[in-house]
């Protein structure tokens, strides 16, 4: 995709300096939601309808209702992204147009839906029932009316039959670039239960990504719930890690050798050391794992993808560049994370001098060629 000089958008909340904003972006982590789940209940059966106004949702964990730990922004956004016609962030198709996608100049944004991911709820039957109405509603009401926009398929992830029912079904379907898990699940993600999922993506010629969050009813830690919101905030990146270790070692990428995993909201920059450690265990524990073939880093840098947000920012900033150059230039996804508190803006995402081949890659060029929008 080439760079596009664009003219000034108009004023807005989110305007950022035209001259610095001269290339079409990529968004890899935009966050969408209804402004009531009333406006859900169109693409659901009556008994679901009445099922959710009786009994509501439950995810799986000790809470009724609301996160383990409150978001300390309302609703973990920013502050300039209620929509004035109210509604939640990200519930105003219109208010995005102008606010993110015309200020920013966003030539393609891929909409990750987390709030509600029906993947970590109790009751299996609801989640398949919510996933395809959601995946409905997103079609119908986000990407068709925005070309723009692409859709992440939610799917019912703890039911992974299901789940991959739900991808043959959108399977082919242009406004569909991904399949969404979330990275706490009920068991770690490379199990051989969950390969029902993988086996559909690569079916269906769609990567899968995973974002961050989730309620698979254990603690986010490996010993327990912590105190803070920033401990959960931070668990965050560790889940991930715990994630992709768990998809090399069981050998997901050995059985998958097309997969593409996509790695969102988790950081990036713990990615080289992990992999070190991982080729280092390896060497001495290989006759635990002969379906490995080779080192766990050369899975993941032929398989794995990563959104940018929240981007690494190391004193001196050149260590960030030895941490993208060990990670390649064509692996890293811009992301804002729309419209969250710790959005990134691409005017100031990047703090470093690089070329334009590099910054072409890492706002739009890889985004492209991965969702097929070249």
């Amino acid at each position: 995709m080439n760079v596009e000089v664009r003219q000034p958008a108009a004023a807005g909340p989110a305007q950022t300096n035209p001259a610095q904003s001269r290339m079409a972006i990529a968004d890899c982590d935009i966050h969408h939601s209804p402004k009531s789940f009333n406006l859900i209940h169109k693409y659901l059966a009556k008994r679901w309808c009445d099922h959710i106004d009786t009994y509501g949702f439950r995810a799986r964990q000790g809470n009724a209702s609301g996160p383990q730990y409150p978001k300390g922004q309302p609703d973990a956004s920013r502050r300039d992204a209620w929509p004035p016609t109210g509604g939640r962030p990200g519930s105003d198709l219109d208010f995005m147009r102008s606010h993110l996608l015309d200020s920013c100049g966003i030539e393609l944004g891929i909409l990750n839906m987390i709030r509600p991911h029906p993947g970590g709820f109790a009751n299996i039957e609801l989640s398949i029932a919510v996933a395809r109405a959601l995946n409905e509603w997103q079609i119908a009401e986000w990407t068709q009316p925005e070309p723009r926009l692409k859709a992440s398929l939610v799917v019912p992830y703890e039911d992974p039959i299901a789940a991959a029912a739900e991808i043959d079904h959108w399977a082919g379907h242009p406004d569909v670039v991904q399949v969404l898990l979330l990275s706490r699940t009920q068991q770690p993600l490379g199990m051989q239960r969950y390969w029902p999922i993988y086996e559909a993506a690569v079916r269906a010629g769609l990567p899968v990504g995973v974002h961050a969050f989730g309620n698979g009813g254990q603690p986010v830690t490996s010993t327990g719930w912590p105190s803070f919101y920033i401990e959960d905030m931070i668990g965050h990146s560790q889940s991930c890690q715990s994630m992709l270790t768990s998809f090399v070692m069981e050998g997901v990428f050995e059985r998958f050798p097309t997969l593409k995993l996509v790695l969102i909201e988790s950081g990036f920059a713990w990615l080289p050391s992990l992999a070190w450690r991982m080729d280092r265990t390896y060497k001495a524990l290989r006759s635990e794992v002969p379906h490995l073939k080779r080192l766990p880093s050369e899975y993941i840098r032929e398989h794995v993808w990563l959104t940018t947000q929240p981007m690494e920012e190391p004193e001196p900033r050149e260590h960030l560049r030895d941490i993208i150059e060990w990670i390649g230039w064509d692996r890293l996804l811009f992301a804002t994370d729309y419209p969250h508190w710790d959005y990134d803006d691409p005017a100031r995402a990047l703090g470093l001098k690089v070329s334009p081949q590099e910054r072409q890659a890492f706002f739009i060029d890889n985004a492209a060629a991965l969702y097929h929008r070249s």
